[in-house]
């Protein structure tokens, strides 16, 4: 499961690459708005992780 950890700055570039699994929230931070990924958007939920500046996401 992908989750957005402390270090999020609310960049948008995971909501940017894949917003099927990640928006942002009130605050202006990165959230997993799935919960478990589905298999079909795996490789870009993988490509929103990768995208990230300070390396928030991380797959558990």
């Amino acid at each position: 499961m992908y989750k957005v950890n402390e270090n999020c700055i609310g960049c948008g570039s995971c909501t940017a690459v894949c917003p099927e699994v990640f928006d942002l929230n009130a605050d202006g931070l990165a959230e997993n708005i799935l919960g478990e990924v589905p298999a079909e958007l795996e490789e870009a939920a993988k490509e929103a992780a990768a995208s990230c500046p300070v390396d928030a996401i991380v797959n558990e």
